[in-house]
């Protein structure tokens, strides 16, 4: 049987193992800034609601979620961390799950600004 040439193929997601061993988490979730807020979607199909919880600590939003896989007996979870690249208003963070995408609202500080320092792309 020939090895799969791709590290991150659907054979190596087949053994369950975590992404971060072979990639960077398979394009699950997107953020960008609408508005005054940032926005996170993150892709949790198969959980329900009350499986997932996301807190906001240090500066950091964790996302998590757990459930038993009765079928192949088993547990499926999944975490990660977001860091914003703005200052948020952490009592307004908003979350809502639809059709197995969570999605957050995450409203920046007013007058925050990007922090860091410019690269200059050549």
């Amino acid at each position: 049987m020939a090895l799969p040439t791709s590290p991150t193929s659907n054979w190596t997601r087949s053994l369950d193992l975590p992404y971060r061993l072979f990639g960077t988490g398979g394009g699950d979730y997107e953020l960008y800034e609408e508005d005054d807020d940032f926005v996170l979607t993150v892709e949790l199909p198969g959980f329900e609601r009350e499986e997932i919880e996301v807190n906001w600590f240090e500066g950091r939003l964790n996302v998590s979620a757990e459930r038993d896989d009765e079928a192949r007996n088993r547990r499926k979870t999944y975490h990660r961390t977001f860091r914003m690249p703005k200052e948020i208003e952490p009592d307004e963070i908003e979350a809502a799950y639809r059709n197995g995408v969570l999605e957050v609202r995450l409203p920046v500080l007013e007058g925050a600004t990007t922090r860091g320092t410019s690269i200059e792309v050549q």
